[in-house]
């Protein structure tokens, strides 16, 4: 079979990474904005159990293949450690640790990336351009973030420490959980995928919700609308729309590439702030916005130099055999 049949759509593949970078970038504000009305274990459940329910139902009226539990299982332990791990861990961090600083932990996930898959080790760190892409991409991070990070680090302490772990941990089993997607979880389509991914780690939430205490006197009336709100843009735009963008980049793109979100994300965060709340931009972020969009166009250039050579190769080929 020709490669070219089975190559996505340039657009295509700009928008999920559009959607990616944009969508995931805003997320940090709202997790932080349902969290001051919900229990942690509580969110996680409730966003995903949603979702993963809307996208079922959707599976089922377009006639997909969703009772496949021979391929579904992939998908559920992809979901466990992506969405209950990773993700969880996000939301336990942000109950004690600001977005910005959650930021720069949880980008560290390109890193990781590189260090777990395996079977791309020869390819990854023999390409100077990748490896340098990551720990400058790495770098801007901090710089963007860095006097939030100070002020966070000497107002609070050491009573961080513990929430911090958390969210690097979180952010290794996230890089995991992508690459496990990547390869083994690959044999239905991105909507099932993505449905059993939701629902597997929506269930999960539920017995620490029951552990956590969390059900013990609730009353559903003193959830501020606010809260809601945060939910309903979690479920729709940051979990159905750009979880589906991701996992479907997972597949047609390599995950070096895709893991460049992680970088971009608090780039949007810092320009949606200075959008829409008035916030101020020192120098140091603008050099760390320039150096994090120079890390990205690094790795994306050693991708794209590699997805070429084949096609070099094979004309050469059709040239000498002509």
């Amino acid at each position: 079979m020709s490669t070219s049949q089975n190559k996505p759509s340039t657009i295509m593949v700009i928008v999920a990474f559009a959607l990616v970078y944009i969508v995931w970038g805003s997320t940090y504000f709202f997790i932080q904005l349902a969290l001051q009305g919900m229990q942690p274990f509580f969110l996680g459940a409730a966003r995903f159990l949603l979702a993963g329910t809307i996208m079922l139902i959707w599976c089922i009226i377009t006639g997909e293949k969703v009772w496949d539990f021979k391929q579904n299982k992939h998908a559920m332990i992809s979901g466990l450690l992506l969405l209950f791990g990773g993700t969880g861990a996000l939301i336990l961090g942000e109950l004690e640790v600001p977005s910005a600083v959650s930021a720069i932990l949880v980008s560290a996930a390109p890193i990781w990336f590189v260090l777990l898959d395996a079977s791309h080790w020869k390819e990854n760190l023999k390409s100077l351009s990748t490896i340098m892409g990551l720990l400058i991409g790495f770098g801007g991070v901090v710089m963007l973030f860095g006097e939030q990070l100070s002020s966070a680090i000497h107002s609070h302490g050491a009573s961080k420490l513990p929430y911090m772990g958390i969210l690097v941990v979180g952010s290794i089993i996230w890089s995991a959980g992508s690459l496990y997607s990547k390869y083994k979880a690959s044999g239905t389509s991105t909507t099932v995928n993505t449905t059993w991914q939701m629902l597997a780690a929506g269930v999960a939430f539920i017995p620490c919700s029951i552990a956590h205490n969390e059900f013990n006197g609730l009353q559903w009336s003193s959830i501020p609308a606010t809260s809601w709100w945060a939910v309903a843009y979690l479920v729709v735009f940051g979990s159905i729309v750009a979880f589906s963008a991701y996992v479907w980049l997972l597949k047609v793109r390599p995950a070096t590439q895709v893991s460049t979100y992680a970088y971009v994300n608090p780039v949007i965060a810092v320009l949606l702030g200075i959008l829409f709340a008035h916030e101020q931009i020192t120098t140091l972020q603008i050099g760390g916005l320039v150096i994090i969009l120079s890390s990205v166009l690094l790795i994306n250039l050693a991708k794209y130099r590699k997805a070429k050579q084949p096609v070099d190769v094979i004309t050469e080929q059709n040239c000498a055999s002509a």
